[in-house]
């Protein structure tokens, strides 16, 4: 709530200026040309401004809690195993245990909607925390709950807000022990599969998969923090031969290292939060990460960009918070084993 009214703050001085820029404005124009300037229509601008922004700062907290999405996506590959036919994967990303303090029952919410989406595996791709690793201790019992079919089974890799690099009062030693704290409490307490520029093997008789975790590259407009190392994750995956899967915060890297460097088919990402704001289909974090929310496919190979679940500022508007459910099927053709 302290962010939502420091928010509704802000936005509403900022809407509260507009019109008195354009009237001053107006107003030193007036003073080379004849022009005639009231301030009464930019005065009720103002007004009108300023309410507005505090209804869509109101309906935008709503929208951030009460509502989420489903999306649906079935793609198919030459290369996935026929075991692995039909397999179910549900990702998430960018939850921010801190936004959910007060409305813990919307958050087991969400985790029983995914648990009944009966997925195989869970991929979560990072930015479980904003600025502490103490945020997850008090959500431990609420994500527990989180289960998948596969010997339950999540993956995860890190976010950037993971490694607190925001938090400028913790010095270097701190910050690296709070981050070793964070991923010991997600794979001690959480029994979640943290991937560290690693790699794990899920197999099916004869069969089998890779999933590869890279740690945060952010490689685009917001190079905060890098620790990724591409060669390190695929380090004794043979990527044109074992189907792979690859998560990773920030989409950037996609472009950058994936496409280049591998034959990877199938790349999860988070991060953009789609700004937390679509219009008509719109997203201003285009501006910023051409790939920022949904489905690209370039050369044979695939990213998926979730939009979140959460945000440091519990607000969205039309960028609902999403889980996204990913079907994957062998191509018709004869395919190659892991």
């Amino acid at each position: 709530m302290r962010f939502l009214i420091i928010a509704i703050a802000i936005f509403g001085v900022v809407l509260a200026l507009l019109p008195h820029i354009i009237y001053l404005l107006a107003k030193l124009m007036s003073l080379i040309a004849p022009l005639r300037v009231s301030y009464r229509p930019f005065g009720l601008a103002a007004l009108g401004l300023v309410a507005l922004g505090i209804v869509l700062s109101f309906v935008g907290n709503i929208y951030a809690y009460y509502c989420r999405e489903v999306k649906e996506v079935s793609l198919t590959f030459d290369n996935l195993p026929r075991s692995f036919d039909g397999l179910r994967i549900v990702h998430i990303s960018d939850l921010h245990l801190d936004g959910w303090v007060g409305h813990e029952q919307l958050l087991l919410a969400r985790i029983e909607e995914i648990n009944a989406l009966e997925p195989d595996i869970i991929c979560f791709t990072g930015d479980l925390v904003s600025m502490s690793a103490d945020e997850l201790n008090p959500f431990v019992p609420i994500l527990q709950n989180l289960h998948a079919k596969d010997d339950n089974q999540v993956y995860a890799v890190l976010g950037n807000h993971d490694y607190l690099p925001y938090n400028r009062s913790l010095s270097l030693k701190e910050r690296n022990e709070a981050i070793a704290g964070l991923v010991r409490t997600e794979r001690e307490e959480l029994g979640w599969t943290v991937l560290l520029n690693e790699s794990a093997v899920i197999r099916r008789g004869n069969d089998s998969i890779a999933i590869l975790g890279c740690e945060n590259q952010s490689l685009g407009a917001h190079p905060v923090v890098q620790r990724g190392d591409l060669a390190r994750t695929i380090a004794g995956i043979d990527s044109e031969r074992t189907f792979s899967i690859l998560l990773t915060h920030d989409p950037s890297q996609w472009r950058k290292e994936m496409l280049p460097q591998t034959h990877i088919p199938l790349t999860l990402s988070g991060h953009t939060h789609a700004m937390q704001m679509r219009i008509f289909g719109f997203t201003p974090s285009k501006w910023i990460y051409p790939e920022c929310d949904g489905l690209y496919t370039e050369s044979g190979q695939h990213l998926y960009v979730n939009i979140g679940l959460g945000g440091i500022l519990p607000w969205r508007l039309g960028a609902t918070p999403e889980i996204t459910l990913l079907t994957l099927h062998t191509s018709p053709k004869e395919t190659l084993g892991g």
